[in-house]
């Protein structure tokens, strides 16, 4: 397996890897259509031996020739198709890595609004889910699990040190860009429709049917009646096969409800089987050197019957010396993943027209229900363990795509100095390269608030969504942008984005300040707060503002805080002169160059000394005369 060098450009790395697939993919479609033809040749020699058979001596016995060849064609033109789709895949791979290097990736992954929760105190105000947004970014799980615990990473701080093993693992895993392709194309384009929860609550679940004397007499019951259709068949006895059907029949029927309560659920796993065992199969065989990716790849290792916890060991051993109990020994999770999706995949059968009118005689669900709660006896305990160790895997696996694509983004430093936020030349990651303006922020210690002012679009939001979205990445394990970052562990928090609710009679204003008392509150936890609190208190008259302004950012820092906020009302930034060197005022600014407004989007030192409002009201048409109406 070749690994890709750090430093290698990513485009170039893409873009070949695109050509050589469509290269394979222009082959593999000239052989698709050369197999077709020929099979329509064999099946025409077929249909003119059948016509000398029938009109000449010539035996029929020939037929099985070109039958045996194209049997063979077809074999290999199925191998074919498989390879086409397969390509496909991985075209598809390259094309959207290549479209995310371009800006050209929103919308087309994950957008993980599923996660997102309307109380938490950053998701929605730093965007992380949603069309454009961070997670539709960054995720390239192939797996429920995976996208599950990238989003938890996200909403919630990891400690500095749980950070710094993952950091060691995506730093690992930004080179493997096989295995990512590998995981990208497994099984069919399809994600996992099922939470983990419901597999991992399904395997720990109590069993219904329980092994005993009637599993070992159901396959007892199935041949005596096979051998009482031989005796009818040779004897013409036929009532005994009427009783042992009835017998049979009376059996299944005991098993009706149990049944149905084990295949029932069970079968709406079946497209998260396949590619569960094909995703941890792939991951099982690779050979990892970071101590997180060891530690999760033993998890694996441990007895599956038990349920136990992973060892903690550096030694990672072949995946087929794992010891999963008394039954099927020597199966890793991936194995035990396939045996379970291939019971589920027997199930289908059931729905056949003729499996359906003797399955009551034969016991072929019945049958298979046992065999499936036998798995789950010495499996389900595991399963847990397995979807929580897989989705790790993918949320790093995610995070090192997001490193390999961005290799100047720089992996952050902890610092014990609380709090802390120093940056140099960072900006916002979901702007593109071209477009993004770097800033450098020093936050903490003696400065503890910044009030930002500055005309409309100046980027102060842009801004503060850039400190916070950081601060996310940071501290769930990924590069930052930036040159350098330094922070202390942060509770991150933020007031940008406030809904009103119509439905819950709750007023723009009356959000924000539950949001702030929501941050207040989080002031009493064991990180110290990160706020950034956007055009803070606008929903209110001046005064109230100023003076409710004051009380919040004071309480705040006085708490233990440290943030920043933003404001067009330049008596806000009236605030610092009580609050000595503890806050500091900050603005950006626009200049007006041949009628036309210009932002340079540079956070400068000082109070905004201009205002852009009636220039851009006068930019859409807005003129004086247009909006006072003639006096009647």
């Amino acid at each position: 397996m070749r690994r890709v060098q750090p430093g290698s450009d990513p485009r170039a790395e893409y873009s070949a890897r695109l050509q050589a697939a469509g290269t394979l993919q222009s082959r593999q479609d000239r052989h698709h259509k050369q197999f077709g033809l020929a099979k329509l040749g064999v099946a025409v020699v077929c249909v003119i031996i059948v016509i000398f058979a029938l009109t000449s001596r010539m035996s029929i016995l020939w037929i099985a020739i070109p039958v045996a060849v194209f049997v063979y064609l077809s074999i290999l033109h199925e191998s074919t198709i498989q390879t086409i789709r397969r390509n496909a895949r991985i075209v598809n791979f390259y094309e959207r890595g290549l479209a995310r290097l371009d800006g050209r990736w929103m919308g087309a992954g994950e957008t993980g609004e599923r996660y997102l929760d309307e109380s938490h105190p950053y998701a929605r105000d730093l965007d992380l889910f949603g069309r454009g947004a961070l997670f539709d970014l960054l995720c390239t799980a192939r797996t429920r699990s995976g996208e599950e615990c990238l989003a938890n990473w996200l909403l919630a701080p990891a400690p500095p040190e749980e950070v710094q093993k993952r950091q060691a693992a995506v730093d690992e895993l930004r080179g493997r860009l096989d295995l990512r392709e590998d995981l990208a194309v497994l099984g069919e384009d399809i994600r996992a429709g099922e939470p983990p929860e419901v597999l991992a609550a399904w395997g720990e679940g109590e069993r219904i049917l329980k092994s005993g004397w009637v599993r070992i007499a159901l396959p007892g019951l199935v041949l005596l009646w096979l051998l009482s259709l031989a005796v009818w068949a040779v004897w013409g006895v036929w009532s005994l096969a009427v009783f042992l059907a009835l017998v049979n029949v009376g059996v299944a029927r005991r098993f009706v409800v149990r049944l149905e309560k084990v295949v029932g659920p069970v079968e709406k796993l079946a497209h998260d089987l396949a590619l569960l065992s094909e995703v941890l199969g792939r991951l099982e065989r690779e050979q990892f050197a970071a101590p997180k990716l060891l530690a999760l790849q033993a998890a694996f290792h441990s007895q599956a019957h038990t349920g136990a916890d992973a060892p903690h060991s550096n030694q990672v051993k072949p995946a087929r010396t794992f010891v999963v109990g008394d039954y099927l020994k020597g199966l890793a999770p991936s194995q035990a993943m396939s045996r379970l999706n291939r019971l589920v995949g027997s199930l289908e059968s059931r729905r056949h027209r003729l499996v359906e009118i003797i399955d009551p005689v034969i016991f072929w669900t019945l049958q298979l229900g046992f065999a499936i709660e036998s798995w789950r006896e010495k499996f389900g305990p595991s399963v847990r363990r397995w979807l929580a160790t897989l989705g790790e895997l993918e949320a790093l696996s995610a995070l090192a795509g997001y490193a390999y694509e961005h290799p100047a983004d720089v992996f952050p430093e902890f610092t014990s100095e609380e709090p802390c936020f120093d940056a140099e030349a960072f900006a916002h990651p979901l702007l593109p390269e071209s477009q993004a303006v770097r800033n450098d922020l020093k936050l903490g210690g003696e400065i503890r608030l910044l009030i930002i002012s500055g005309p409309n679009m100046a980027g102060k939001s842009t801004f503060v969504r850039s400190v916070g979205i950081n601060a996310v990445l940071a501290q769930c394990g990924a590069p930052v942008r930036a040159r350098r970052l330094r922070l202390s562990p942060l509770a991150v928090t933020a007031s940008i984005c406030i809904l009103d609710s119509l439905q819950g009679g709750v007023s723009h204003f009356y959000a924000e300040i539950l949001r702030l008392k929501q941050i207040m509150n989080l002031t009493s936890g064991p990180l110290p707060v990160l706020f950034l609190l956007d055009e803070l208190l606008s929903g209110t008259n001046s005064h109230d503002r100023r003076v409710g302004a004051a009380m919040i950012v004071k309480n705040l820092v006085g708490r233990g805080a440290i943030g920043m906020i933003t404001t067009h009302d330049l008596a806000l930034t009236q605030i610092t002169e009580s609050m000595g060197t503890r806050a500091a005022n900050f603005h950006f600014e626009d200049r007006l160059e041949n009628g036309k407004l210009r932002f340079d989007f540079r956070l400068t030192p000082g109070i905004v000394q201009t205002s852009n409002a009636l220039e851009l009201m006068r930019s859409i048409g807005l003129e004086e005369e247009s909006v006072i109406p003639e006096p009647l």
